[in-house]
């Protein structure tokens, strides 16, 4: 027998849906987290229908307590490798160097931020550093407010127009970007400052960000300024465990979460770049119900293989 059901990797918000519903469904489920969500720095959280300006980790502490009430457990630590079983099902090592088996798997585990490298943003991150608009634009409404252009070029660009939707006072940094003329007649036309050439770093007063420097030596006062990173999805098990990756580089998924491998579900921020708190939840709740009727359509054939061997029915 193997030990659960189901064992969900990752105990953020996709993972800690996904259990509650797997765990009210009779399902035995444990999460494997090791307490490292990706929206620890954020003082809070916002956009989530009834949780708005919710602590990140009372969210998951609520989250946690909810699961546990319906018979969820949970293991804080990491699972290294994931690998089918020798008899169906899966084996995943932990990182404690125990072993878990379950029939089936639902990896959660996220992505990584992966910030500009300019001094000062690492260090500001999730407080006057930030990344999205809908999470946080509200807080800093007409404020002084910077965009710093990143890798990703496209992101950059519409983020920079999109947070003047927040703002009167909205400074592009383009910094590793080339404008075209159009592009930069489409900042002048929206209202949106640019200031070109590198910068050098942010400077601070009290903790809080007080200007954007540039490397000419001129300083632009801002209050917040928004990034784009480049998203990492934390794939290593899927991927390991031969799940197909598209062309975007990020492992595909039904629209249910299932993988191309049977019985590997995903959700969450490590398989859609753009899944924020309330997404997330809702992908690892979908996931969670295609999941037990996964586990549901094997329970009917032991069911009547073991009906037509004895000619009576299984018993819980």
């Amino acid at each position: 027998m193997v030990d659960y059901d189901v064992v969900v990797v990752g105990g953020g918000t996709a993972g800690l849906s996904a259990a509650l519903t797997l765990a009210r469904a009779g399902r035995r489920v444990t999460v494997v987290d090791k307490g490292e969500p990706r929206n620890s720095p954020a003082a809070h959280l916002h956009g989530f229908l009834s949780r708005d300006g919710t602590a990140p980790a009372d969210m998951l502490r609520v989250g946690r307590e909810e699961v546990a009430g319906y018979g969820g457990t949970f293991l804080d630590t990491a699972v290294t490798t994931a690998r089918p079983g020798p008899h169906g099902g899966f084996v995943a090592e932990l990182e404690t160097g125990r072993r878990l088996t379950a029939r089936a798997l639902l990896v959660a585990t996220g992505l990584r931020d992966i910030l500009p490298s300019v001094a000062g943003v690492a260090e500001l991150w999730g407080g006057d550093v930030l990344h999205c608009p809908y999470c946080h634009g509200h807080e800093v409404r007409d404020k002084p407010v910077g965009v710093l252009g990143g890798e990703n070029r496209p992101f950059s660009l519409h983020q920079a127009s999109l947070v003047r939707q927040w703002s009167p006072d909205v400074v592009f940094f383009p910094h590793p970007i080339e404008l075209a003329d159009e592009e930069r007649e489409r900042f002048l036309a929206r209202g949106v400052r640019v200031v070109e050439g590198p910068v050098e770093r942010l400077e601070t007063d009290g903790g809080r960000l007080a200007a954007v420097r540039m490397g000419d030596g001129s300083a632009v006062e801002r209050s917040a300024l928004f990034v784009g990173p480049r998203f990492v999805p934390r794939d290593e098990l899927l991927t390991g465990l031969g799940c197909e990756v598209g062309p975007s580089g990020w492992v595909t998924v039904d629209a249910s979460g299932a993988t191309s491998v049977p019985g590997v579900w995903a959700a969450g921020n490590v398989v859609s770049e753009a899944a924020q708190l309330a997404s997330a939840a809702g992908a690892g709740m979908t996931s969670a119900i295609a999941l037990n009727h996964h586990l549901l359509a094997d329970d009917i054939d032991s069911a009547v293989a073991h009906y037509r061997a004895t000619g009576t029915a299984v018993s819980d």
